[in-house]
């Protein structure tokens, strides 16, 4: 039995509006949202706790409801120092640190925060790593480890105190022997130095200050020493350094749920890390400049600058360790190789076309200090 025209042409019509309905009906993405668990390697109320929450943020905003990335502070799922084998293995989808911390991987990785990076400042290594082929080189490394992690660098830090002292330090004679604390290759310059090193945590350095197992030490800076309490044992701190005068931020993924992501959150991961890295230089300038006079005006602390013989010592004592180290282990050579070219190159151009930015200073605000 077949149809009519009549019935034939009625049921046409029907679908055909049931598909134009069907049409403008918007588009709702049902996916459920993909937690991520963070750790870093930083007490909950650090500000660089906090810059790990900025970034945490970013994606959050951008991703929408497709992706939450959740941030606890060290030690809440395991020690700060355990942090890159906690997400290679996946027992966290990622975590924020410093890859200097990693130094007892393979040394190499200390290069990217530890010493003077032959005159590149922060925002100079990550231009390095970025467009000059440290990127490749630090994948390679974490490849050659079997770590199953992807590694996204951002933050530029500013140079680093030489650290907080019972009393200022006038001469190199000054530093030897003292029991001091600092991480990466700063702890075999520092020894180089004549210094007994202790590399610690940030939240173990000021208890080993009070207790006498330190007689000096250093973390980053102003807002983190303040907060950490380096006041309460210390009233003089050393300004400008070599030994970590470059460090920037890593941010880490799980590779396999990294890679398991669509490429458009991969895009969104991408563009938060350059979005905060920006947002952090800038409340970096407003907050640590806050503590830096505070400390100074409400806790009595005393700023020196950091006399340019001990400075000179660094890069004396840095050539040497660098030199032992190139021989030992083809990578970190290659490392080093690398930097030094684009450190040729580019800083030639900055030094040569950047304006000294203290003169102008100096005209305005230097004859009203106190």
């Amino acid at each position: 039995m077949t149809q009519s025209k009549t019935t034939r042409r009625r049921s046409l019509l029907k679908g055909a509006a049931v598909a134009a309905g069907a049409m403008s009906v918007p588009m709702v993405s049902t996916a459920q949202t993909t937690t991520w668990r963070f750790q870093s390697t930083w007490p909950a109320k650090d500000i660089f706790h906090e810059f790990a929450s900025d970034l945490a943020k970013k994606i959050n905003d951008m991703a929408g409801n497709r992706m939450k990335v959740e941030v606890l502070p060290a030690g809440a799922v395991v020690p700060a120092f355990q942090l890159l084998d906690a997400v290679a293995k996946g027992t966290l989808d990622g975590g924020h640190g410093v890859v200097a911390y990693w130094y007892g991987k393979n040394q190499a990785v200390a290069l990217w925060g530890s010493g003077p990076a032959f005159g590149l400042d922060a925002n100079g290594v990550l231009a390095w790593h970025y467009y000059g082929g440290g990127k490749e080189l630090l994948d390679e490394i974490y490849r050659s480890l079997n770590l199953e992690v992807v590694s996204k660098l951002y933050g530029p830090m500013p140079t680093q105190p030489l650290g907080w002292f019972k009393k200022p330090i006038a001469r190199v004679e000054d530093l030897k022997g003292l029991k001091f604390r600092t991480v990466g290759l700063a702890v075999d310059v520092f020894t180089e130095m004549g210094l007994a090193v202790n590399p610690l945590p940030g939240g173990e350095i000021v208890p080993a200050l009070d207790r006498g197992l330190l007689d000096a030490a250093e973390f980053n800076n102003a807002s983190s020493d303040r907060l950490l309490g380096f006041p309460d044992v210390a009233k003089n701190c050393m300004l400008q350094s070599f030994h970590q005068s470059s460090e920037q931020f890593e941010v880490l993924f799980n590779k396999g749920k990294y890679d398991a992501l669509p490429d458009e959150l991969k895009s969104v991961i991408d563009y938060a890390v350059q979005a905060a890295s920006a947002d952090m230089s800038w409340k970096a300038a407003h907050r640590y400049a806050t503590d830096y006079a505070e400390m100074q005006s409400k806790q009595g602390v005393k700023f020196y600058k950091t006399p340019d013989a001990i400075l000179r010592a660094q890069l004396a004592a840095w050539d040497k360790v660098t030199a032992k180290k190139s021989a030992e282990n083809p990578t970190f050579k290659k490392v080093m190789d690398s930097m030094r070219a684009f450190a040729q190159r580019t800083g030639r151009w900055k030094n040569d076309t950047e304006v000294d930015f203290k003169m102008a200073w100096n005209r305005y605000f230097a004859q009203r200090r106190t």
